[in-house]
């Protein structure tokens, strides 16, 4: 059986607003199920183990999809979720892919993460697929190729936009704007209309664009790995 790691935040603060933030339970949920029916086996880790906050924004009742109810009614997961191992004792051998849900949490301790950099590293040079989702893939802000390249230079990927970042009203809260990143460190950035389904695919690379993009990523990551 294969086996995907999935890394989440332990951040539960947006920045100096005094507001919670954390993981977005739907960039969780889809992909989890997805990947769990399609007879993946999964494990969760987060830089301090144990539970990983979840963005309360994303519990809203216009945020819900068909995953997040079952993820709600699911005992067995939410047991898994609260005890995530910790970032530090878990490595690439052993596992087919990485992925990476988002939320704003992951700006200020995922991309940060000599942990987490080396990890996406090492799936990466030992040809195995990382995959991120919304504002995840700001977590390849410090990763390098083999070469000590950005990891993302020249690679198509997408990710949260600065026009979502302003609708959400947290472009002046979040350390960086995802997209302007992306671009600076050579990305070959896209997106198309906000919150619509967007996922990129180049070579072990994938990225998606927003929550509504979580299944999409799931898919790729799927496909890959058939």
């Amino acid at each position: 059986m294969k086996k995907i790691l999935f890394v989440l935040t332990s951040n539960d603060k947006l920045g100096d607003t005094g507001n919670k933030t954390g993981f977005w339970i739907e960039e969780f949920s889809s992909p989890y199920y997805l990947l769990k029916d399609a007879g993946f086996s999964i494990d969760l880790a987060s830089p301090k183990g144990g539970q990983p906050p979840v963005d309360p924004n994303s519990e809203s009742e216009d945020a819900q999809t068909e995953s997040t109810k079952r993820f709600y009614n699911d005992k067995e997961t939410q047991e898994v979720l609260a005890n995530t191992q910790q970032l530090s004792s878990v490595n690439q051998e052993g596992y087919d892919a990485v992925f990476y849900p988002g939320g704003h949490g992951v700006l200020w301790d995922l991309v940060d993460s000599s942990e987490s950099k080396k990890l996406i590293e090492s799936f990466y040079q030992h040809k195995k697929p990382v995959s991120f989702v919304c504002h995840a893939p700001a977590v390849l802000k410090n990763t390098k190729d083999a070469d000590g390249n950005p990891l993302v230079k020249g690679k198509k990927v997408t990710g949260f936009t600065n026009q979502e970042e302003e609708a959400v009203q947290l472009s002046e809260v979040v350390p960086f704007l995802l997209e302007d990143m992306l671009i600076e460190n050579g990305g070959i950035y896209s997106k198309i209309e906000d919150w619509q389904p967007y996922a990129v695919e180049d070579g072990l690379l994938i990225t998606g664009q927003n929550p509504a993009s979580s299944e999409k990523v799931a898919k790729l990551l799927i496909q890959k790995l058939s």
